[in-house]
């Protein structure tokens, strides 16, 4: 998720805080940066935009996320990438 990061990377008064794969886990990310009193805002690249007018959603194009410069440490502190087990089974737990 932060493969890209970037801090210098600036847009409308904000930085660069990480790309996202498709528009569901942007929203999802704006939705928990705003929970926690962090603005936001989707920077659109390529023509997901209008494919995400046109279609109701984006899986073509990435979407960056920026925050205020001065939320950055927060935003990366509320946005934590956690690996996930590929051989998860859950019956195990059972």
């Amino acid at each position: 998720m932060f493969d890209d990061y970037r801090t210098d990377k600036e847009w409308r008064d904000g930085v660069f805080l990480c790309r996202t794969e498709n528009s569901l886990q942007a929203d999802i990310l704006e939705s928990k940066l705003r929970s926690e009193g962090i603005p936001c805002v989707k920077k659109y690249l390529g023509g997901s935009n209008m494919i995400e007018v046109l279609m109701g959603r984006n899986d073509a194009f990435p979407i960056d996320l920026y925050v205020p410069k001065q939320l950055l440490e927060d935003a990366q502190n509320v946005i934590v990438p956690v690996e996930l087990d590929d051989d998860f089974d859950p019956e195990a737990e059972e």
